[in-house]
């Protein structure tokens, strides 16, 4: 039992000790905040923000294997266990794609995959997914698409943790670039961007 401090309309003020070493601040007899051993908590109040922003570029032609994306990767510690933490994912993007090719894009909680919809027989599980289909054989996405991923983890645990983005590329003949197009002429037509991940712990 935490030493509390409970303010209402009808008995005012109340005090209450223990030697629990946590102290509680409620109104109505609801707690608003806690002071403890991790300092203050408040739950749905954002605890703490971290951040990588990728300026460079990436390109890959990993065939069939899931593969990290260089720089996509945010680590944090979470301060109770009952916390959730926040990713939130902007990436840039260019996917050669033919005939029925595609990229699918996962996110892991250190080697975990995480928010995915629910898999179905040899069907991955995955954040994203880019793919194009033309008939006549021969499709390209030049100027690149923007992912913009937001999900809610409950990851229980006080140990750090590191989130990361993954992509499995169905062929090798046709890379994927990050921050860049796939021409990168030296022209101001062929553009640079930045991607970045951020983690944010919410007190539970």
């Amino acid at each position: 039992m935490a030493s509390r401090i409970n303010a209402d309309s009808s008995n005012g003020l109340q005090l209450v000790s223990d030697s629990s070493g946590e102290i509680q601040f409620q109104s109505s007899g609801i707690t608003k905040a806690t002071i403890g051993s991790n300092g203050l908590s408040s739950p749905g109040h954002v605890l703490q923000v971290v951040s990588t922003n990728k300026t460079d570029t990436f390109t890959s032609a990993a065939n069939q294997t899931w593969t990290d994306i260089t720089g996509m990767s945010v680590s944090i510690t979470p301060s109770s266990a009952s916390n959730k933490i926040i990713i939130i994912v902007s990436m840039f993007g260019v996917f050669w794609q033919t005939g029925y090719n595609g990229c699918i894009l996962s996110l892991l909680r250190n080697s975990t995959f995480i928010g995915g919809g629910a898999s179905s027989g040899s069907r991955s599980s995955v954040i994203g997914t880019q793919g194009m289909t033309n008939q006549s054989g021969g499709t390209k996405i030049d100027s690149g698409v923007q992912y913009h991923v937001t999900y809610i983890d409950s990851p229980s645990t006080t140990s750090a943790i590191t989130y990361k983005m993954q992509f499995w590329q169905d062929t090798p003949a046709h890379p994927i670039y990050v921050n860049r197009t796939n021409n990168d002429s030296d022209a101001a037509a062929w553009s640079r961007t930045s991607s970045s991940i951020i983690a944010m712990e919410i007190a539970g």
